[in-house]
């Protein structure tokens, strides 16, 4: 549809609404918003679509959802922390609203004792919303007795709703109140995710599955593959950068690599490419369709460009996914799980860590056991949660999981006589098992050479100049001892009683002595002697880079430093400083910690530094880190300080 088309479309459904026949659905404190007479939007009853996990638990949603009521500033009318009775019940709630989520997900996400407050607050409609706000980010608001996740609470569990991606030009559309269009959709090869209509979806940006936007599908997966992709697609509701995000930590986005389904083929990867960029140029241009005003107030929509030409190209992704490929992702990613599962077992987990949280053995043991270029992702099998899973293994009496607290399972004991385990074949690493960036999966990382160095300061010019050394000269540990017997051998300064004692000339005291000892101290030992010329010369060191030259610089080098931060709330953070030095990209590290961990994860300049980048992670996650950088990264312990404050074991909860 050309731009003049959708101007004149525009204008005649505009007129339509008009006409008798048209009634108008209230929506509270709000100017009436008009509506065709039948069933309203979201109306339609849970039990029509038994299927859809992501089907709201209520019995209707808004009869008039607006596009995101926070694209506007809101006014707090009160803040309170929650009781212990509401607080069971928002748990209850968050179960019932998304059944994807695991029981120890929930305690994650409405913790037990951590401080819950409850904001009730106006928003710049008039609407009234309820929202939760734990470690000072809003993680969840409920609007008409619905719930619905923010983006705080969709970085941490990206895979909670089906997610429809877009082109990162969109996002600017959405967060000024639009609503998003089917033609803006970009198809996947797997095809659309199956929702039907009402359904909570996410949306996300092309190359980030970490989502930007909620909202509500305004039509089936059939219908918008029936249309041609043409039309209204989503009401939004919350976007990252919307007043909401701006009332929490206002941090971006991580970043969480797409799901790889499989080696493309190389000539459709080609023209994949270049569809990509003739959209995101058409995106340059994508105008605002359907602008209604409202006492003054313009509600925009993301226009519709004819990019619908686009996105059935069959370099995009098919619309029609043949269900025998998607029979063999499942049954590969139920392998997988399972391979996954008993690699742990055998190999990582001992009896003295039992018991075992649940939630830690996929994100410490299990995600780590995954092989180079596949990604486990449990919803993809067909147990869909690890608690189901974790329950057939049991059956197999495999292992034996209890809830030992509330709500929080636990692996209690192991048989690892277990015929499954014992049989179970240990794949051997391959030579690039060991990624520097487990993203991107670019090249293995070796750890860098670092070697002490010294040089040679101006009060010492003249203990090292008899070896041709100068000011500023550099040499390692067992030059300066060469340099040092030398000079006690030639001017015969080894004592003749006692070969181990070195006498001390006016030229030692003046570069080792301090002053006060000078009329004191007239023979040292050999040990001594070469630790006090130590100590006075001026710290250097040499990294050099596996296929690299080497690099010197003077000082020490710095230890990579973890430290644990507290912000509101009482919330702990992880901080992680001088990864570039060691030749870690932080980025990196943040996105496999970010999958670790389970918890969000941000790459920010350092404060008073003029280049460098630390990694926050949410919570104390120092054991994680620890265990990626010494064991996977092989890094000394001397250069990582912090590693004391993970937390105890006896801390457990």
């Amino acid at each position: 549809m050309s731009l003049g088309a959708a101007a004149v479309s525009s204008a005649a459904t505009a007129t339509k609404l008009r006409d008798t026949g048209f009634q108008p659905g209230p929506f509270p404190s709000r100017d009436p918003a008009w509506l065709p007479p039948g069933p309203r939007f979201g109306e339609t009853p849970r039990s029509c679509f038994p299927d859809s996990p992501w089907r709201l638990c209520f019995s209707s949603l808004p009869q008039a959802t607006p596009a995101d009521m926070f694209a506007k500033a809101f006014r707090v009318k009160s803040n309170t922390a929650i009781k212990g009775s509401d607080r069971r019940k928002l748990r209850a709630d968050v179960t019932a609203a998304f059944p994807t989520l695991g029981t120890d997900q929930v305690t994650e996400l409405v913790p037990g004792k951590e401080e819950l407050n409850i904001v009730k607050l106006y928003a710049h409609r008039g609407d009234a919303v309820t929202v939760y706000v734990s470690g000072g980010n809003p993680i969840l608001f409920e609007l008409e007795k619905n719930l619905y996740p923010t983006v705080y609470t969709l970085w941490s569990y990206p895979d909670l709703l089906p997610t429809f991606t877009t082109w990162p030009l969109v996002l600017e559309k959405l967060v000024g109140g639009a609503d998003l269009m089917l033609p803006g959709l970009v198809v996947p090869p797997a095809g659309l995710p199956q929702v039907q209509k009402g359904d909570l979806c996410a949306i996300a940006l092309v190359g980030n599955r970490a989502p930007v936007a909620i909202g509500v599908a305004a039509v089936s997966t059939s219908e918008m593959l029936t249309s041609g992709l043409k039309g209204r697609g989503f009401s939004v509701l919350h976007t990252y950068q919307d007043h909401l995000w701006q009332s929490g930590d206002k941090s971006s986005p991580p970043s969480i690599t797409p799901l790889a389904l499989g080696p493309p083929d190389v000539t459709e990867e080609k023209r994949s490419i270049q569809a990509d960029s003739t959209l995101q140029g058409d995106m340059r241009h994508l105008t605002l369709e359907g602008v209604e005003e409202e006492n003054g107030e313009v509600q925009q929509r993301c226009g519709e460009k004819s990019l619908s030409e686009a996105s059935e190209d069959p370099s995009i992704g098919g619309l029609n996914p043949d269900p025998t490929d998607s029979k063999t992702l499942q049954e590969q990613m139920d392998a997988l799980l399972q391979r996954c599962f008993l690699h742990a077992l055998k190999c990582r987990i001992k009896k003295a860590d039992l018991p075992l949280l649940t939630s830690t053995l996929l994100g410490s043991h299990m995600f780590s056991c995954c092989p180079e270029g596949r990604q486990l992702d449990i919803k993809k099998s067909s147990y869909k949660k690890l608690s189901k899973f974790l329950q057939h293994m049991q059956q197999e009496r495999i292992i034996q999981v209890e809830e030992l607290s509330k709500g929080v399972e636990s692996i209690v004991a192991v048989d690892w006589k277990h015929l499954r385990i014992t049989s179970f074949v240990v794949p051997e690493p391959s030579p690039t098992s060991q990624p520097v960036q487990e993203g991107s999966r670019e090249q293995p990382y070796h750890p860098p050479d670092i070697k002490p160095l010294y040089c040679v300061p101006a009060g010492m010019t003249l203990l090292f100049q008899a070896s041709g050394h100068k000011k500023g000269s550099v040499l390692d540990g067992s030059e300066v001892r060469t340099v040092i017997i030398n000079y006690a051998k030639k001017n015969d300064l080894v004592d003749a009683d006692n070969k181990h004692l070195v006498k001390l000339d006016p030229i030692l005291c003046d570069s080792i002595l301090e002053k006060s000892e000078q009329h004191t101290v007239m023979k040292l030992p050999w040990d001594s002697l070469l630790s006090r010329c130590l100590e006075k010369l001026q710290p250097a060191y040499q990294v050099t880079f596996p296929g690299q030259e080497p690099i010197v610089k003077k000082g020490k080098i710095c230890p990579i430093d973890i430290t644990l931060a507290q912000r509101s709330y009482n919330k702990k953070v992880t901080l992680v400083r001088n990864l570039e030095a060691y030749g870690l990209d932080p980025c990196a590290v943040a996105a496999i910690l970010q999958q670790r961990c389970q918890a969000s994860t941000t790459v920010t300049p350092v404060p008073g530094a003029k280049d460098g980048l630390q990694v926050q992670i949410q919570g104390n996650q120092v054991h994680h880190l620890g265990r990626l950088l010494l064991e996977e990264y092989q890094l000394p312990r001397k250069h990582i300080q912090g590693l004391e404050k993970a937390p105890k074991p006896g801390k457990k909860k």
